[in-house]
């Protein structure tokens, strides 16, 4: 049993030392599945181990991939080349990439799987990817639209032209992506992969697929901004170093801000390839965040700014999140909920657009207030923030941060941040 509820206490000074994020989520499940597609062994350094990355490493065992895990940060994963049906469901917990990606990648098996999730991810959409995967040929069925999805595969993926809509998520399109390469060799290849219009969430996610799929051997060529074409290659085994978690890093960056501390990360700000990155460059802003954040590009970030913004100088309203609703949880009301909890009128939703009224002397008033996290790590990481500048904030599930980054909390204790009424 995790604990049920954690309340942070101001720490009433600087957080200052050396706090390194785990291994990137988005790229270790990324390497994880193209790792497990290619044939041989390869390693995979600087990994994150968390819930999502251990839902995406055992549904791989189940379809015949060995992996390995000799230390915290790395995982030995050794392929056949292609992957077996699976005696039972893939239960992938609410890991959205494992989820998306595995969709499209288990088009590639000779047999039927089921892919399903936790009550969360039952209610996460995929209509978009099943209708892709549909046109391409693929028997594929979700009668909800979300999750479980039961695929039933020919022995490798399809090949053709295939239109995706990614207003909803960019984890379609890498899905996808990733899976051309499974496309037999022959008249229809190369496998071309197209949005359906321009709009996609979250862009940078992509460069980051591509990046690890030319990493195992894939020849991919974009051919204008809203297409590629991918090359029927399959995978060859690579060794592949992920770098931390921007998203991650996003939470200490604002724990500096906000405490006028210095939190050595272990690398360099600007070395980040991940969208979240683009984060960095606004957090220094504060207390003068701008009038408007556009969360677009950087979707994972806005609970961090979110929170952040209540101590800003002046109100701050985030536009482009409109994704947010259908991640975790849906994240523009959770944030909404919390930041009215602590003081009545601090956020406001204007459709998918969420207002934070900012009011500087919050800090340092004991403001009881209990945040329903909704099993959502980024609400209750985000939420922690508020702690370090309020009293009384009260984490409910906190170790829902198990999600990535397992070890948050005793790393924000190792910076000099304290805890009570622990349950």
């Amino acid at each position: 049993m995790g604990r049920v509820k954690l309340t942070i206490v101001p720490p009433g000074k600087p957080l200052v030392g050396r706090a390194v994020p785990p291994g990137s989520k988005s790229i270790t499940n990324r390497a994880l599945l193209l790792a497990g597609l290619a044939r041989g062994t390869s390693r995979l350094t600087g990994a994150l181990r968390s819930d999502d990355t251990r839902y995406m490493a055992d549904a791989l065992r189940a379809m015949g991939v060995t992996i390995d895990e000799p230390d915290e940060t790395t995982f030995v994963v050794t392929g056949m080349g292609k992957l077996l049906p699976p005696p039972a469901p893939l239960f992938l917990g609410n890991a959205g990439t494992a989820t998306r990606f595995l969709t499209a990648a288990v088009a590639s098996v000779d047999g039927t799987v089921v892919v399903d999730g936790d009550e969360h991810m039952r209610k996460r959409p995929i209509a978009p990817l099943v209708a892709a995967l549909k046109s391409l040929g693929i028997d594929v069925e979700a009668p909800t639209g979300c999750p479980p999805v039961t695929v039933r595969g020919i022995g490798h993926f399809a090949s053709g032209r295939v239109e995706i809509d990614a207003g909803l998520s960019s984890q379609y399109v890498s899905a996808l992506l990733m899976a051309a390469p499974l496309a037999p060799k022959g008249a229809n290849a190369p496998v071309t992969v197209a949005l359906a219009g321009a709009e996609i969430g979250a862009r940078g996610y992509v460069d980051l697929t591509l990046a690890a799929m030319q990493a195992f051997g894939a020849k991919v060529e974009q051919i204008d901004a809203a297409s590629w074409k991918v090359e029927p290659t399959g995978y060859r085994a690579a060794d592949f170093v992920i770098e931390p978690d921007a998203s991650a890093a996003t939470y200490l960056w604002a724990a500096e801000v906000l405490t006028g501390g210095a939190i050595d990360l272990g690398v360099p700000n600007g070395a980040f390839t991940q969208p979240d990155a683009k984060a960095y460059d606004v957090i220094s802003k504060f207390p003068h965040l701008p009038a408007e954040i556009d969360g677009s590009q950087m979707q994972d970030a806005v609970p961090t700014l979110a929170v952040l913004a209540a101590f800003n100088e002046t109100p701050v309203r985030f536009i482009g999140i409109a994704n947010l609703r259908v991640k975790e949880c849906d994240r523009v009301r959770a944030l909404s909920l919390g930041l009215n909890n602590i003081r009545e009128g601090l956020a406001t939703e204007e459709g998918d657009d969420l207002i934070v009224a900012s009011d500087p002397s919050l800090a340092g008033q004991t403001l009881p207030a209990a945040i329903n996290t909704f099993a959502d790590h980024r609400i209750a990481m985000s939420f922690a923030l508020a702690g370090l500048k309020i009293g009384g904030i009260t984490i409910l599930d906190p170790d829902c941060v198990a999600k990535t980054f397992p070890d948050y909390w005793d790393v924000l204790a190792s910076l000099g941040v304290a805890y009570t009424d622990i349950e």
